[in-house]
């Protein structure tokens, strides 16, 4: 069965272009033109990812990506004309996997989406356990605990930290970090590194200030701490 999409802009002639090399690459297409009609095909056919513009009528689509974030983990791809740096860290803040900016190809955004999905449907995990302080993280399940509590990542965010716990002490670059997380040669954006940073630290409770677990290394980039 094709793996369903789920493309959100008001512009119908950019979602006719993208639903065509979507479904050429395999995927079933699922459109949306509004924020409230795109939370409610979500709800409903429960996507294997999103692909969503900022710019929407009814519903912003920052507030369309907070509450799919608060509802699930589904993989998030924004797509949008605004080209600011803050609007960019934003989306990134609340859980996005990647960001592509207008113009754009459609031959990109077919292999972004194939790129992040990819690093969300690893079949040949090894069994692996990585324990640090009071995380312990299965790689096999794809979970992350705290103690007892469970912690709910993006995909994005677990593959950062998985990176970051398989080599305590070791000091990675953003460029290095995005490689690793974002597994294609794009031209990727380093310091949408430091949001998904942010967001770890959050979920992990760690104080950015004083941190316990993932330390920033000035002048580089971040390391995990060594026991």
């Amino acid at each position: 069965m094709n793996k369903k999409i789920l493309v959100v802009d008001d512009e119908k002639k950019l979602v006719n272009v993208l639903r065509g090399y979507l479904e050429q690459a395999g995927f079933g297409v699922l459109t949306a033109y509004d924020g409230t009609s795109a939370l409610a095909a979500f709800r409903r056919e429960k996507p294997a990812l999103v692909l969503l513009d900022l710019n929407l009528p009814e519903m912003d689509g920052l507030d369309v990506a907070r509450t799919l974030r608060q509802e699930s983990n589904t993989p998030l791809i924004m797509v949008t004309a605004r080209v600011e740096e803050t609007d960019r860290l934003i989306g990134l803040e609340l859980g996005a996997d990647d960001y592509i900016v207008k113009p754009f190809s459609p031959r990109e955004v077919v292999a972004r989406v194939r790129a992040v999905l990819r690093r969300v449907e690893k079949e040949n995990i090894p069994a692996e356990i990585l324990r640090a302080g009071d995380i312990e993280m299965d790689l096999t399940r794809h979970t992350v605990q705290i103690k007892t509590a469970m912690i709910e990542l993006t995909p994005t965010e677990f593959d950062l930290l998985a990176a970051l716990m398989r080599n305590p002490g070791r000091a990675f670059t953003r460029m290095q970090l995005l490689d690793l997380v974002q597994g294609e040669a794009f031209e990727g954006y380093e310091r949408t590194i430091d949001a998904h940073i942010k967001n770890l630290r959050q979920k992990l409770g760690d104080d950015p200030k004083h941190p316990r677990y993932i330390l920033t290394v000035f002048g580089v980039g971040y390391k995990f701490a060594e026991d």
